[in-house]
């Protein structure tokens, strides 16, 4: 656990929070921005800053609960599906440093958006492709 971090002080119970699932590894909750209904954060209960940092067994963990929460939502509550959204690193928009998921439930014609707005590409496909490739 890290002293400074909010998610932290939500998984110590020292800021309250609309817990949505929580067992040994991960907690789930509402998020507080009124963005979009029934916007979920999901967080795994060891301090890591993003997937960068996370364990395996960390990650399988959290990845696992991510989907039973998302089957829970389409089984059980009335959703069609869900979009889950994850920025990793500052420079990717991560806002809070503990490594988390979330998870916007949806409905068909709901008119919610959860694709960024891209600018367009800089260089070739083929180029970034020799770049990245791993094989």
């Amino acid at each position: 656990m890290s002293e400074n971090c909010i998610f932290c002080k939500i998984i110590k119970g020292d800021i309250p929070s609309m817990k949505v699932y929580e067992d040994d590894s991960t907690l789930a909750f509402m998020d507080i921005g009124k963005d979009v209904d029934g916007h979920i954060v999901v967080i795994p209960k060891k301090h890591v800053k993003n997937i960068l940092d996370c364990d395996n067994d960390t990650l399988t963990k959290l990845m696992a609960n991510i989907k039973k929460i998302s089957e829970h939502l389409t089984n059980d509550c009335g959703y069609n599906g869900i979009n889950l959204l994850n920025n990793s690193g500052e420079c990717a928009g991560q806002a809070v440093p503990h490594f988390h998921f979330h998870i916007i439930p949806r409905k068909t014609d709901d008119g919610v958006d959860c694709w960024p707005k891209f600018t367009g590409a800089k260089s070739t496909i083929e180029e970034i492709h020799n770049k990245i490739k791993m094989i």
